[in-house]
């Protein structure tokens, strides 16, 4: 079974003479079991591809601008080279989260020397562990 993308949750920014409130008001956390940050100190740093048949996950960038791309396998085993990809662009300046939901592999970078994202989880580690599968980073998409 294959799933899509279909949910970019958009935030703002507030500033004034106390300084600059970004937030992203509509980002339900109520299924998060877990976070980490991912940095890329350098552009040619590419982690793809990682997908989970089962967990949710969500990008936040903190700082710099990273590429995510995405794919639904039709195959977890063997999948087609064959798949659509979609490509989204976040950046630190402007307050979004990428839902990334069960059924999907990811791939991305760093558009922007020392980014910075955070990434939410519906999966504690253990489970997560169960639900990884790997291909790999040139299988869907040419990364230069």
């Amino acid at each position: 079974m294959s799933y899509m993308i279909t949910n970019i949750i958009t935030g703002n920014q507030f500033q004034d003479a106390r300084g600059k409130l970004t937030f992203v008001n509509d980002f339900d956390m109520s299924a998060i079991r877990r976070f980490y940050t991912i940095e890329h100190p350098d552009l040619n740093v590419v982690r793809a591809w990682q997908g989970h048949q089962v967990e949710s996950k969500w990008f936040l960038v903190l700082e710099g601008i990273f590429e995510i791309s995405t794919v639904s396998p039709d195959n977890w085993e063997q999948p087609s080279e064959q798949l659509q990809v979609d490509t989204y662009l976040l950046e630190a300046g402007t307050p979004q989260v990428l839902h990334i939901p069960p059924g999907n592999a990811t791939g991305f970078r760093a558009l922007q020397v020392n980014s910075k994202m955070i990434v939410f989880s519906d999966q504690l580690l253990q489970d997560s562990i169960k639900d990884d599968f790997r291909f790999p980073s040139h299988y869907w998409r040419t990364w230069s």
